[in-house]
């Protein structure tokens, strides 16, 4: 079942890279008591997710902050040290935390896996993006197939 507006964000560990090297988080410390805009790509390094998804928020990173968004999120079924090397060539710097969903499990708990089996890059996350006030879904956003409209955050920062 997919998570929808008025659910609670899973408790789950997840893991973020960081300076002194892969470091495990909750969701809870992410989510409770903040304002997070999450958005999810099908996979690191990949055109469009390079070329416009994560580029859009490090972008509009500013102006997200400046509608009462405490913390933006990218998340991906790829392992910590590719989500790492991936930030650093964009340059997110402090603006996004990275976050490694190395099994899927998160996603698939979120109920917004992408099976891509049979194209050879396993089963990752749909793309979508989600705002969440104190861990409850305030707002989402899943791409039909091959989309990219409703997730980019300019779409997010017109929700707000």
């Amino acid at each position: 079942m997919t998570i929808k507006v008025g659910d609670s964000i899973p408790s789950m560990k997840l893991m973020t890279p960081t300076a002194d090297g892969p470091k495990e988080i909750s969701t809870d410390e992410i989510f409770n008591g903040k304002k997070v805009v999450l958005f999810a790509v099908p996979g690191a390094f990949t055109p469009t997710c390079s070329a416009k998804h994560l580029p859009g928020f490090v972008h509009e990173a500013d102006a997200l902050h400046a509608k009462g968004v405490d913390s933006i999120v990218c998340l991906s079924v790829n392992d910590v040290f590719v989500m790492g090397a991936w930030g650093k060539d964009q340059g997110v710097g402090d603006k996004i935390l990275m976050l490694a969903d190395g099994s899927g499990a998160f996603t698939k708990e979120l109920g917004l896996e992408l099976d891509l089996v049979a194209r050879g890059l396993g089963v990752r996350a749909q793309r979508f993006a989600l705002v969440a006030d104190n861990g409850k879904v305030t707002h989402l956003a899943v791409e039909a197939a091959g989309g990219f409209d409703v997730s980019r955050a300019e779409a997010v920062l017109a929700a707000l």
